[in-house]
């Protein structure tokens, strides 16, 4: 018998009650106005090349010749001709209509791959054997979590020496994901076994974590930021929340930090990661370290700590994740990301380790795709200063970390002509989350996000998305716009705000 409806039936609800605002109601609501015409400007996501951020050239030109390998040969042949001026002079390529520098748009050196990236290409697809349309190791190619290990020492200042303070990163505790995203679940999948485990993670927070502990069953154990000294962590209040928490008969396993911030953009000094090691260490706690914008720290800042250099050769279980999605490559399309672990937990009542259970979850998934691999391998391995690509790598690099930086101070200086904003902290990640302290009565920072939607076309997202205290009202916004966007909405802003609020 057929039915004549829908089929009814029950599904997950803990899928059912997840939340992830950042593509939440305000969102959905400009998809629709751009449906209808209207300009929209998308700040609501860490997506810069959606809004105009140009990708690293070298990164593309590896990606193009790794794809596509028959062009390696071809490349080289094609400069050989060019250099022996095949393609140059009357009678041969070049000359009058021809393909050299006499012809229209002629060719220069400039034209060809650098036998640096052809090399590298080459040496690329020799290590990954199958090539790039196959299945890899389940954890990523050895020689791509080699790199990854590498990067991390460097990064760190490892020592080689047994005794040193900082261990070496080790590859077989490096898994190569879809992402970060995919790397934070794998965590909390394991974390979570049964409705009493907790996680704490930091208000305001990305909603990757609270939705993460729903779908599994698990506890959301909120601690606050300080907002006025800059959204630091303070030790007194992660005791207070996990007191609370162990109270109501919470087992609180791990604690997230987000260095630096999403969606406040804070930078964490080496002091405030220092105390967030000692606390996870005396309470038993493993840290979940989301460091996936590391490379964006502005200005004159002392820069960015990771928590595994302070972590030094402590005990304590470490999840460290990290992402080609952001930082100056902005790369979110192509998924690719790593999960570190350091100390892994032994698995009760097992013979397993913490790093053992990653292994097969991975292995369910097969491996991670294959480009995101590249882009992470091309992430660790920046031109050497001696490569002929170094050059144009670190110029493209600097002019996209400089404009972010000035993007975020014209923001930020629009913020001191709206009554009732406050922007704390030091400027990192992608984000401003300014506080809204004069919302008309009756009003919240969603009505105020929306009603900006409305107005002006610039899509943020309410800080009630990300959790923040009771009483205060924020919203987010990603400075990733050009800069003559920014310099013609922000005018439009202000004007709205000091309408509404009055």
């Amino acid at each position: 018998m057929h039915a004549k409806a829908p089929w009814d039936m029950s599904v997950n609800r803990r899928i059912l009650e997840m939340e992830y605002a950042v593509r939440g109601p305000i969102p959905q609501r400009a998809a629709e106005l751009k449906q209808r015409g209207k300009r929209i400007i998308p700040c609501n996501l860490g997506n810069p090349q959606a809004l105009g951020q140009q990708p690293i050239s070298f990164y593309r030109e590896v990606l193009s010749l790794v794809e596509h390998p028959v062009r390696i040969e071809r490349e080289r042949r094609l400069k050989a001709l060019f250099n022996g001026g095949a393609l140059d002079g009357p009678g041969r390529l070049g000359g009058p209509g021809g393909l050299g520098p006499d012809g229209p748009g002629g060719l220069e050196q400039d034209d060809f791959h650098s036998d640096y990236v052809l090399d590298l290409s080459e040496r690329y697809l020799a290590q990954m054997e199958t090539g790039m349309g196959a299945y890899s190791d389940s954890s990523g190619p050895r020689f791509i979590r080699e790199a990854v290990a590498d990067f991390i020492d460097r990064r760190d200042g490892a020592d080689d020496a047994d005794r040193g303070t900082v261990p070496r990163s080790d590859p077989d505790q490096v898994f190569i994901t879809n992402g970060a995203s995919e790397a934070v679940r794998y965590v909390i999948d394991l974390l979570i076994d049964d409705e009493s485990d907790g996680i704490m993670i930091p208000i305001p927070q990305y909603p990757l974590y609270s939705a993460a502990i729903k779908r599994c069953g698990g506890v959301q154990v909120d601690y606050f930021l300080d907002e006025e000294s800059g959204w630091a962590l303070d030790r007194d209040l992660l005791e207070s929340s996990l007191e609370a928490a162990r109270g109501r008969g919470v087992s609180v396993k791990a604690i997230v930090v987000i260095n630096p911030g999403n969606p406040t953009g804070a930078v964490l000094g080496e002091e405030t990661v220092r105390e967030v090691v000692a606390f996870a260490g005396d309470n038993g706690l493993a840290i979940i370290a989301d460091e996936v914008y590391q490379e964006n720290v502005y200005g004159g800042d002392a820069g960015f700590v990771s928590i595994a250099r302070v972590l030094g050769r402590s005990g304590v279980p470490l999840f460290s994740v990290h992402s080609t999605s952001k930082g100056y490559y902005g790369e979110c399309g192509h998924r690719g990301g790593y999960l570190e672990i350091r100390n892994a937990p032994r698995v009760r009542n097992t013979e397993l380790s913490f790093t053992d259970l990653v292994l097969k979850q991975a292995s369910v998934n097969i491996c991670s795709n294959t480009v995101g691999q590249l882009m992470m391998y091309l992430l660790v391995n920046p031109p050497p200063e001696n490569a002929e690509p170094y050059r144009r790598f670190t110029n493209e690099r600097r002019t996209i970390l400089e404009d972010l930086h000035e993007k975020a101070v014209m923001i930020r200086s629009g913020f001191d002509q709206m009554e009732g904003v406050s922007c704390f902290g030091r400027t990192g990640a992608m984000y401003l989350f300014p506080r809204l302290d004069r919302l008309p009565e009756g009003t919240n920072d969603f009505d105020y996000c929306m009603a900006l939607l409305e107005r002006t076309g610039l899509v943020t997202v309410n800080g009630e998305g990300f959790g923040q205290r009771p009483g205060t009202s924020h919203l987010r916004i990603a400075f990733l716009p050009p800069r003559e966007v920014i310099e013609e909405v922000l005018p439009k802003w202000i004007a709205f705000h000091n309408a509404y609020v009055n």
